[in-house]
């Protein structure tokens, strides 16, 4: 099977100006993201990463101790520059209402109660969050590349879903009722309040309700933004120069997943460049299975024995993998990909992003 992603072409070639890692959690999308952001640092770019990874291994690979909202220069050999960040999507949140209103009502809506649980854990929140992040870092126009780490959600096409879903929850018929045509908050509650809206009250209580309906009495003046500015960015995606790179493992799983984000970045006429396969454990000796067989059959030396059953397993393991790639390719015969062999090391410094980087940009 031939690899054909040529990663290092598309990370150096100038009209690249986005790539986004996606694909399902656990696959090593941030790895993935850090190694290729260093490689065009310092092959001469200017670039950003964004991750959005809470267990901040981005920040321990780059040698920081943290990383905040906001970009920070990381030290990198060669010509380019790396500014790196992770997401605090109640920062990005709290900037966006900030923008889209006055600084009175900003700080009613930053203070309600039902605010800080929708800007910190509502679903979806991260991931429209994360294409509200990206819109404004190309608003700056301060980098010629910026990659992307997409959310580790348990579904990977959350992300090109999460302005639809978050529009949709503040669309919905049940924000219609809490909106209640500019009536009072507390005459909605206490007042000419339909049957439905009664029930959920004595379901959830009227103080919840309360908090939900003056966050969502706010936000009504400013959803027109939110919507506009996702979309706005939602489109950029389809834009040339925009690349998505499909990252997966050689298991079912992830595989299958990759499967799935191929045929929406299809249907949605989004760019794909290809897919990284990380962790494979391709066969480094050319010796054979059946020869290692038949060589521990006739030595009786332990070490020797050791070595030729970590072979086998390891053969196998590597057959195990290039059926599962040959079934991926079988059914998306037009996707390019490239295989990252498995690391014997910790990827946990610059030195363990450049080894991945060059798996990633050099096929073969």
């Amino acid at each position: 099977m031939m690899t054909d992603l040529k990663m290092g072409g598309v990370l150096l070639d100038p009209t690249t100006r986005v790539v986004i890692c996606c694909g399902a959690g656990g696959v090593g999308k941030t790895t993935t993201a850090a190694s290729m952001a260093l490689y065009a640092a310092e092959h001469g770019r200017t670039v950003a990463v964004l991750t959005i990874d809470p267990a901040r291994r981005l920040a321990q690979s780059l040698g920081m101790s943290e990383l905040t909202n906001e970009p920070q220069p990381v030290p990198v050999e060669g010509t380019g520059t790396l500014d790196a960040m992770m997401l605090d999507m109640r920062r990005t949140f709290d900037d966006m209402v900030i923008e889209h209103s006055t600084p009175e009502r900003a700080e009613a809506i930053m203070n309600n109660a039902f605010y800080q649980t929708v800007a910190s854990s509502f679903s979806g929140t991260q991931e429209y969050m994360a294409m509200e992040k990206l819109g404004r870092l190309l608003e700056q126009d301060r980098w010629d590349l910026i990659v992307v780490d997409t959310p580790p959600s348990r579904n990977a096409l959350d992300f090109l879903d999460a302005p639809q879903r978050l529009g949709s929850f503040l669309s919905g018929r049940l924000m219609k009722m809490l909106v209640g045509g500019g009536r009072g908050v507390g005459r909605m509650v206490t007042g000419a309040m339909s049957l439905a809206m009664r029930g959920i009250a004595t379901i959830i209580g009227g103080d919840i309700l309360r908090d939900v309906a003056t966050f969502v009495q706010s936000l009504d003046s400013m959803f027109g933004g939110f919507q506009e500015r996702a979309n706005r960015t939602y489109a950029l995606l389809k834009e040339p120069g925009t690349n998505f790179v499909v990252v997966a493992t050689a298991e079912p799983d992830a595989l299958r997943e990759a499967s799935f984000f191929v045929n929406r970045l299809a249907h949605d006429s989004m760019p794909l460049c290809g897919l990284i396969v990380n962790r494979t454990h391709p066969n480094l000796t050319g010796i054979s299975t059946p020869t290692a067989q038949a060589a521990l059959e006739r030595t009786d030396d332990d070490l020797a024995r050791g070595v030729l059953n970590i072979h086998v397993d390891r053969a196998r393991t590597a057959k195990r993998e290039l059926h599962l790639l040959q079934r991926f390719i079988s059914a998306n015969p037009s996707v390019p990909w490239v295989g990252v062999p498995a690391l014997p090391f910790e990827v946990a410094d610059s030195e363990a992003l450049r080894a991945v980087a060059e798996q990633i940009t050099t096929p073969g």
